[in-house]
C-alpha cells in the first residue's frame, strides 16, 4: 500500500454531508461522532453490525450494515480508511460522481483547523497518551476536542468536539497519515521499527517522524528521553526552530521520573520539571504508563497549565478500552484484554500484568498475531516477549488487510514453536476453540491476558462464561 501524502483541507463544517465507509471502525467512529456533533449530516456503512455501529445510530447517525452505492445519498464528501479497496461499491460510486474523497486522516485534520492541535504519535503508547491528555485537560476544565483510537474507560466515548482551544488527536504513523494533521504540539512517544509493509525500511519509518514533527506550524515537540533516536531527532528539530522537551527517566530529561514504585495496587513516581517537583500517582498499571503520563504532562505545560494541577488531573485517567482492560473474573481467574500487537507492547503489557498476579497464581498470555507481514518480521521478538508468561496460548494470525496467499509459510507456528522451547505453549489455530482450551488449562489465582489487535478481544467474555458454567 503506498504511503499517504497530505491533501488540502476544507473546514469540517463546510464539507457538506459526509458518508463514512467502515464507520464502525476504531479509527472512524470517533471522527464520525465529532462531525455529527458539529451539525454535519453524517451517514456511514460497515461490513458487519457491531455495538459501535448501534451506538452511532443511537446518536442519530444514519448507519447501514453492508455496502451499497445507494447508501451515499446526498453526501458531498466520502471518508475511507486505508483498508477500503477501490472496488468497494460506495467508493466506486463516489469516484464516479466526482465527490470529495478523503482518507480518515483528512477528515480528522479538518476538525483541527482553527484549534491548538496536539498530535500524539509514536510506535507505542499513542492511545493511552492521547487519552491521558484528553482526560487531563477535561479534568482541568479546558474542555478539549479530541479523537483517540479507543473509547475512554470512564465515558465510553472516543471523541468530543469540545469548546476549548486544544484539539487532541492520536496520529497514526502506519500509513503516513500523521503528516496530515495541522499540529502545534507533537508528541513522539518512541520510535521502533514497525509497519515495514508500508515504509519498507526502519530508516524510512524513522524519517517519517522527523518529517511529521518538523512540519511547518509545529512549535513544540515532546520526545522520549530514553529512546535511542532522541538525540539525533532533537538536534534535527532544534535546527528547524522547534522547541524540544524530553521526558522519561534519563538524568537529563526535561520532565524526569524518579523513585518509581510499581506494586499490584500502586503506579507511582516522583516527577521533576521546571518549577514543579511532586508525586505522580496513576490509576493504570505499568512503567510505560508513567512515561505516557510524563508526555501528557509536558503537553499540559506547553498549553500553559500549572504542574501540580496537571499531576492531580492525570490521576483521574482510568484507561481506555483494550488497554489492559479488566474484563471480569470467574472461578478465581481474572481476565484482562490488551491491544498489544508489537513485541515491545506485548512485553510492556506482560510486565504490567506480572505485577498484578496473585501469590501462587500464574500469568497466562493468549496471543493472536496481527498481520502476516508483522508475524514474519517479528516472530522471534514476539516469542522472546511472550516468554515472560508462565503459560502461552497462541491463536491463528488475524489477517486484517492482508491475504494469506501472499505470505506462503507464514503461520502462527513461527511464534508458537519458538516459545515452546522455554515456556509451556499451546497452539490453537482457530480462535473459536480457544475459550474451551483455556477453560481446561487455567486455575484459581491465574491472571489471563489476551493480546492482539484483531478479534481476540471477544475471547475474554467467552472464557469467563465457560468458567462460570464449570463452577
Amino acid at each position: 500500500m503506498p504511503l499517504l501524502r497530505p491533501v488540502p483541507l476544507t473546514p469540517a463544517a463546510e464539507t457538506g454531508g459526509v458518508h463514512f465507509i467502515a464507520i464502525g471502525g476504531a479509527g472512524m467512529s470517533g471522527i464520525a461522532a465529532a462531525y455529527h456533533a458539529l451539525g454535519v449530516e453524517v451517514s456511514g456503512s460497515d461490513r458487519d453490525d457491531s455495538p459501535t455501529l448501534r451506538h452511532l445510530a443511537d446518536l442519530g447517525i444514519r448507519t447501514f450494515v453492508g455496502h451499497d452505492a445507494a447508501q451515499l445519498g446526498d453526501a458531498q464528501t466520502v471518508v475511507v480508511s486505508s483498508a477500503i479497496r477501490p472496488t468497494n461499491p460506495e467508493l466506486a460510486e463516489a469516484n464516479r460522481r466526482g465527490l470529495r474523497v478523503w482518507h480518515r486522516s483528512a477528515a480528522l485534520g479538518a476538525l483541527m483547523l482553527g484549534r491548538r492541535g496536539v498530535a500524539v504519535t509514536g510506535t507505542h503508547g499513542k492511545t493511552s497518551t492521547s487519552g491521558m491528555v484528553a482526560t487531563m485537560l477535561t479534568a482541568l476544565g479546558a474542555d478539549p476536542g479530541y479523537v483517540i483510537g479507543s473509547p475512554l474507560a470512564a465515558t465510553g466515548e472516543s471523541s468530543a468536539l469540545g469548546t476549548g482551544d486544544a484539539f487532541v488527536v492520536e496520529a497514526d504513523e502506519s500509513d503516513g497519515s500523521f503528516l496530515q494533521y495541522p499540529a502545534e504540539i507533537v508528541v513522539v512517544t518512541n520510535i521502533e521499527a514497525d509497519h515495514l509493509d508500508n515504509w519498507g525500511t526502519p530508516e524510512r519509518y524513522a524519517a517519517g517522524f522527523v518529517e511529521m514533527a518538523g512540519a511547518e506550524g509545529v512549535a513544540t515537540v515532546i520526545l522520549n528521553a530514553d529512546d535511542p533516536h532522541t538525540p539525533a531527532l532533537t538536534a534535527e528539530l532544534t535546527s528547524r526552530g522547534k522547541a524540544v522537551v524530553t521526558v522519561g527517566e534519563a538524568a537529563d530529561a526535561g520532565v524526569r521520573l524518579t523513585e518509581v514504585e510499581l506494586t499490584p495496587t500502586l503506579t507511582r513516581a516522583r516527577l521533576i520539571a521546571d518549577g514543579d517537583d511532586g508525586i505522580l500517582d496513576l490509576a493504570v498499571p505499568g512503567r510505560h504508563n508513567l512515561h505516557n503520563a510524563a508526555a501528557a504532562y509536558a503537553v499540559g505545560r506547553a498549553l500553559g497549565h500549572e504542574g501540580a494541577a496537571l499531576r492531580a488531573a492525570l490521576g483521574t485517567f482510568a484507561g481506555t478500552h483494550r488497554r489492559f482492560e479488566y474484563k471480569g473474573s470467574s472461578a478465581g481467574v481474572r481476565v484482562f484484554d490488551d491491544y498489544a500487537h508489537h513485541p515491545t507492547e506485548v512485553a510492556a503489557a506482560l510486565a504490567a500484568a506480572r505485577a498484578r498476579v496473585e501469590p501462587g497464581g500464574r500469568l497466562v498470555a493468549v496471543f493472536q498475531p496481527h498481520l502476516f507481514s508483522r508475524t514474519r518480521d517479528f516472530a522471534a521478538d514476539f516469542a522472546d516477549a511472550l516468554g515472560a508468561a508462565d503459560l502461552v496460548v497462541v491463536c491463528g494470525i488475524y489477517p486484517a488487510r492482508e491475504d494469506a496467499e501472499d505470505f506462503p509459510g507464514v503461520t502462527a507456528d513461527l511464534v508458537a514453536d519458538r516459545i515452546a522451547a522455554n515456556t509451556a505453549t499451546l497452539l490453537v489455530p482457530e480462535l473459536s476453540d480457544a475459550a474451551t482450551a483455556l477453560a481446561g488449562l487455567v486455575r484459581r489465582g491465574d491472571l489471563v491476558l489476551t493480546l492482539g489487535a484483531g478479534d481476540i478481544t471477544t475471547l475474554g467474555p467467552l472464557l469467563l462464561a465457560r468458567l462460570g458454567e464449570s463452577t
